[in-house]
């Protein structure tokens, strides 16, 4: 399915933490629904001023019958910044859904005792998956690190059989990497989306357990539809771009074990 570009309204605009928002936006348009994995990319500025690009950004819940989305995201250059002005009842430039998310039916045909990994803003994505896998019934646990203050943790609580919580500094839950708490062979299948550094290790994790992995990576992008292929990145079939082909991949198609 195409992406469709709409006029969405903000609905919610909060501060999460110094340098976090989520934003809630309505959704206008039926025929194009988000899932777990997907991404839109956001305009709050004229076409003629800076940045040249929209900013791509991960859905972080959907709700299709309020027709309401919610992005969490980072405040970390220009057109982040621009987006942190947008306030309830101001219209912005939304277009998606693009990508290739989780493939949610697949992982239910196969698996049904399934982590979630999540570094930091790498959370995001994951809450959507982990609604919908746990509206089928499927036991999901969240594996979580941040360097200090835990964020959204909260909101995972009723897709989560259980929260595990990592920290930098030690303040909140271990002391130490989120794959300190991870032992793949728990479950039948990961998903994970954070820090590059710690999405390798729990590929490799995995792949040595023999236990399935899905990777959402994330990358610099312009076009977002895979024509451009400024998002490019190397897998053991080539080059593949992370807005078309992914951002989600079989971690297998990524990672090679040492």
């Amino acid at each position: 399915m195409r992406a469709a570009c709409c006029e969405a309204t903000v609905l919610r605009h909060e501060v999460i933490a110094d340098d976090i928002r989520l934003l809630t936006a309505l959704w206008p348009d039926r025929e194009h629904a988000p899932h777990a994995g997907q991404f839109f990319t956001l305009r709050a500025w004229g076409a003629d001023e800076a940045p040249f690009l929209s900013r791509p950004i991960s859905v972080h819940k959907w709700d299709a019958e309020t027709r309401t989305v919610e992005f969490l995201y980072a405040v970390v250059g220009e057109g982040t910044r621009k987006l942190t002005a947008l306030k309830k009842g101001d219209s912005f430039q939304l277009t998606g859904p693009m990508g290739n998310g989780f493939d949610v039916a697949d992982i239910l045909s196969k698996y049904q005792k399934i982590a979630v990994v999540g570094g930091g803003i790498g959370t995001a994505p994951l809450l959507q998956l982990a609604a919908e896998l746990a509206a089928q019934g499927v036991d999901v646990d969240l594996y979580a690190g941040f360097r200090d203050e835990p964020y959204r943790v909260d909101a995972f609580s009723a897709a989560c059989r259980s929260v595990h919580i990592a920290t930098d500094s030690g303040r909140h839950g271990h002391h130490g990497f989120v794959t300190d708490l991870l032992d793949p062979a728990k479950y039948t299948a990961v998903c994970t989306c954070g820090p590059e550094i710690m999405m390798e290790k729990v590929a490799k994790m995995c792949l040595r357990a023999g236990v399935r992995v899905y990777v959402s990576r994330e990358a610099k992008m312009a076009c977002g539809v895979g024509a451009c292929l400024g998002c490019t990145c190397k897998s053991k079939n080539g080059g593949v771009s992370v807005c078309k082909d992914g951002p989600v991949f079989e971690g297998s198609v990524l990672y090679e074990l040492d």
